[in-house]
């Protein structure tokens, strides 16, 4: 027998569905950039690490936007869309506890896999539109835009909050704090 019990998106039956599916759309003209949430990284960096958050479900790991009410409540996984300037970088972190994936929009990125004992070692790919890379939980992982053009690209991070993720030693953000 069918349970009635609502769990997070999950609705009863009699569900107002106007209203549910309402609150499942997060459309395009209602995100914004967001060039402030990874901006500590540019801040230490340069404008290399400049590079803006589109948060559509879930806030990603880049830290509390609770407050945000355009967000989607992330049930199961984070997904946000980023945007990263020609010739700019994501520095080589680490997630911990979940596996990330990079699904390039548009532009030309360089994705790189660390040695997890000698960040150093890497293996590198170059992505471009519809190319995906899904990295698992452990592994250090970078990335570039090596186009001429900003590179647009969704990331998926499979759990609703992810822990903070950590910079290794031979990442060029090591140290590098909120």
């Amino acid at each position: 027998m069918a349970s009635t019990e609502q769990t997070g998106t999950a609705q009863a039956a009699g569900t107002d569905l106007e209203a549910l599916i309402d609150s499942c759309i997060a459309s395009a003209d209602t995100r914004f950039e967001d060039w402030d949430a990874l901006g500590f990284q540019a801040d230490k960096g340069g404008d290399r690490f400049k590079r803006a958050q589109i948060r559509y479900i879930g806030s990603g790991a880049t830290g509390n936007h609770d407050t945000d009410n355009r967000i989607i409540k992330a049930d199961h996984f984070t997904f946000s869309n980023m945007r990263l300037p020609a010739g700019a970088v994501g520095p080589e972190h680490t997630h911990h506890d979940v596996e990330e994936v990079f699904y390039v929009l548009e532009g030309e990125l360089e994705v790189a896999v660390h040695d997890v004992e000698d960040g150093h070692r890497k293996a590198v790919r170059k992505l471009g539109y519809r190319d995906l890379i899904r990295v698992p939980a452990g592994v250090p992982r970078s990335l570039a835009n090596v186009g001429d053009t900003d590179a647009l690209f969704c990331v998926i991070i499979g759990t609703p909050k992810p822990q903070l993720p950590t910079y290794p030693p031979s990442s060029e953000m090591f140290g590098v704090t909120r």
